[in-house]
């Protein structure tokens, strides 16, 4: 019988939720969240965009396959989306003490303890989810037995989108070999002709740069509130991102003046947001949020529907969009935005993940489509 430590989950409503600790042993909080996926708890957990949140698993068991190696790639690991953890927590039903993959390198809890992140299980995740699904995503705090605690916190109050930033510009010419820090705001051509995208860092997934990359690019990766406009290049591309897309006003200024190029725009989750305020609309919170592996979305005006992977808490108001916009998917669920096009320029965005890691490539076309039109 495994010997674990008694963990309590408070929501901000009073509700309590007892369970035990298979983590780091200590108090955590932030805003708590459910994600339907069956599998890809190290990508989700290594998720810029799970910034400050504590992450509940609805499929019952976790850890049974343990986690893969940090060092799989060349220039970044092949098994993770960012360079750390960005969870508050993690809660499931069920965690498997005994893990078994030939990736495996260690366990999960393991990973959770040398990262300082809590880890429960033996919570009832059916009532859970059904109580966040009525009330909508709230704050929580988790108390180990022996441990200290501590108050509630709100993500959302924060800019986390420049906490998950990038802090400087870095240049990625190759899948082999490692970035450059960009020293100025003059680039070289490319000797083979290859272009250059310029990649908005609000929280980046890294699924997203190595996508771009295979694809024969030349990637320049800026902070979220860097002034690209300076430098010259063929597209531009925003990224995913943590929390509320009214922070990032630097960000909306710079896409805008971009505009003014008319050179291909794309952008994904929080760069479809992004791309919408600088457009002119407006953006809401959601009650609790898309995070999973089976999102179905259909391109508008056609009935081709694709599963999608999302992690998102913001979306859209299509009806707030200028006459010169307009949506290009629609999420099958709830007929929220997940998506926005230009009805003549090369300007557009998906709220889901073309990406995935993990999840679906249904719609991985998507890169293709953007990097067709460059010229």
């Amino acid at each position: 019988m495994q010997a674990s430590k008694k963990a309590v989950l408070t929501l901000e409503d009073g509700t309590t939720f007892h369970g035990y600790s298979f983590g780091y042993e200590g108090p955590a909080a932030g805003e708590v969240v459910f994600n339907t996926a069956m599998t890809g708890y190290p990508e989700s957990l290594t998720d810029p965009s799970y910034e400050g949140q504590i992450l509940v698993t609805t499929f019952p068991l976790l850890g049974n396959y343990g986690v893969p190696p940090e060092d799989s790639g060349a220039i970044m690991s092949g098994h993770f989306e960012g360079s750390r953890i960005h969870c508050r927590a993690i809660i499931t039903q069920d965690y498997a003490f005994h893990h078994s993959h030939w990736l495996a390198t260690r366990s999960l809890a393991d990973w959770l303890k040398s990262e300082k992140i809590p880890g429960l299980y033996g919570i009832d995740t059916r009532a859970l989810t059904k109580h966040l699904r009525s009330h909508g995503s709230m704050l929580g705090r988790i108390t180990v037995e022996g441990t200290g605690e501590c108050g509630f916190y709100d993500p959302n109050a924060e800019n986390l989108i420049a906490q998950t930033s990038c802090p400087e510009p870095l240049v990625y010419e190759n899948t082999e070999d490692e970035p450059y820090r960009l020293e100025s705001n003059e680039l070289a051509p490319t000797a083979d002709g290859r272009k250059t995208i310029v990649l908005v860092d609000c929280g980046i997934k890294h699924n997203i740069i190595r996508c771009l990359l295979k694809r024969g690019v030349r990637v320049v990766r800026v902070p979220w509130d860097y002034d690209f406009n300076t430098l010259q290049w063929d597209g531009l591309f925003i990224s995913n991102g943590p929390g509320n897309p009214d922070f990032a006003t630097a960000t909306v200024s710079n896409i805008r003046k971009a505009m003014e190029r008319e050179k291909p725009i794309c952008g994904i989750c929080m760069g479809n947001q992004l791309l919408a305020k600088a457009a002119g609309a407006s953006t809401y919170k959601l009650k609790y949020g898309h995070r999973s592996h089976n999102q179905p979305v259909r391109r508008l005006g056609t009935d081709r529907c694709y599963v999608t992977s999302q992690n998102h808490g913001f979306a859209v108001d299509t009806d707030t969009l200028p006459d010169s916009w307009e949506a290009l998917f629609v999420n099958m669920n709830d007929n929220t935005n997940e998506g926005i096009r230009h009805k003549t320029l090369p300007f557009f965005s998906a709220q889901f993940h073309p990406e995935a890691s993990s999840g679906p490539r249904d719609t991985e076309f998507l890169f293709d489509d953007f990097i067709a039109l460059l010229k």
